[in-house]
């Protein structure tokens, strides 16, 4: 940034990238002329895997009715049934009894992790939650997590620049998209058995609500296809990242046990050892909601952020960016702005509290800002944090 300036742009085969740093300049691109930056570019490697349909890279009129409805369905599943709060709950407490299990001994808590924080989502989607000894489950998370790794190498990135070639090329972006295929085969095989048994006049889950949607006379946009995508966009954006979340968060209350023991004596006060937190204890716990804000800051898994396309010529800081040039919003620039944290590279709390009070600060945004937001921002919304409404708006 220094160097560069907080916008320039660079070229890669033939795609155009600008990209934008700071605070002030991507509330620019992503508020104040987000309508210009609406649209997901066409990722070879990121298409062929989620396609252009469903939430994450859908554009246009179809992510707004697809987007719409699943923050739709997801208030109603928050509404008149078990809340979303309870199901966590009750994920918790299967958690903290497998860590039970291991009765003090070390052990890797990565899929224990991810088969929680999975379930979640899977008991919305799917209508049912998996146990941690499911052996097919436990494959399908390793899968996923391959996939992630997978994702960030060389020869993925290379596939997105030079497809044509790469396609007939062996390399790890091959193992990128057989993943990708096997995971839409879990999800289709799951759709195909709620069909098997599809009452219309009742809803247990998100497949059902939407294959109820497809065959309505005006569900013509709402096909399996989507409803895959979907499904798949909630399954995989919610779990990785939220599972990466918590053991960033665990590695950290292992390297500050002080600012573990402060953490526990706020849950020891406010709730106490006879019940589980409640989402409406977050109000009386500034400590704890500001360490865990400070997680998300530092871990700041998404540092680039999904990219954006300009949907026409636009003007960016004086600069002129082309229709067409893709938009990469350098998160990690204002995380760790000094001029917006006063110990941006330390794991301080602090940031986040004044005069013993939580601080909301603008500059913490680990799900990007604007309309089309980071989905793993519905999942957090949809848990107890606000539901947007229908065109993403907190």
């Amino acid at each position: 940034i220094e160097k560069h300036g907080d916008i320039f742009s660079m070229q890669m085969g033939g795609m155009s990238f600008v990209v934008v740093n700071g605070l002030s300049l991507i509330k620019e691109a992503l508020v104040t002329q987000g309508e210009n930056f609406m649209n997901r570019p066409d990722y070879p490697a990121n298409t062929e895997l989620f396609s252009k349909l469903g939430l994450v890279f859908s554009n246009g009129h179809l992510w707004k009715q697809q987007r719409r409805f699943t923050l739709t369905t997801l208030r109603n599943f928050g509404l008149g049934k078990r809340s979303l709060e309870e199901r966590i709950q009750e994920e918790c407490r299967f958690l903290t009894d497998t860590f039970r299990d291991e009765q003090g001994n070390p052990f890797n808590p990565h899929l224990k992790i991810n088969n929680a924080v999975s379930n979640i989502i899977c008991s919305v989607t799917f209508g049912n939650r998996f146990e941690y000894h499911d052996e097919d489950f436990q494959n399908l998370l390793r899968l996923m997590d391959e996939t992630v790794t997978l994702h960030g190498k060389i020869m993925s990135q290379l596939y997105t620049i030079f497809p044509s070639i790469l396609k007939h090329l062996p390399g790890s972006h091959q193992t990128f998209l057989k993943n990708g295929r096997l995971m839409k085969s879990f999800v289709c095989e799951k759709i195909s058995k709620h069909k098997e048994d599809l009452n219309p006049s009742e809803s247990r889950d998100f497949i059902d609500s939407y294959l109820q949607e497809m065959d309505k006379p005006s569900g013509s946009d709402f096909c399996e296809d989507n409803l895959v995508e979907c499904t798949l966009d909630l399954f995989f954006a919610g779990t990785e990242t939220t599972s990466t979340t918590i053991r960033w968060a665990l590695l950290y209350m292992a390297i500050y046990p002080e600012i573990q023991a402060r953490v526990q004596a706020e849950i020891d006060a406010v709730i106490g050892q006879s019940r589980q937190p409640a989402l409406e204890d977050r109000n009386n716990m500034p400590y704890t909601n500001a360490v865990i804000h400070e997680v998300q800051r530092k871990s700041n898994i998404l540092p680039f952020n999904v990219p954006r396309e300009a949907l026409k010529d636009t003007v960016l800081a004086g600069f002129r960016v082309p229709k067409g040039s893709i938009l990469i919003a350098n998160l990690s620039s204002v995380m760790f702005d000094k001029k917006e944290w006063e110990t941006p590279h330390s794991f301080n709390p602090g940031h986040f509290l004044k005069d013993g009070q939580f601080w909301k600060r603008e500059a913490f945004m680990p799900f990007s800002i604007g309309k089309i937001c980071c989905t793993l921002m519905l999942l957090c919304w949809s848990t107890g944090m606000g539901l947007p409404d229908a065109e993403g708006r907190p």
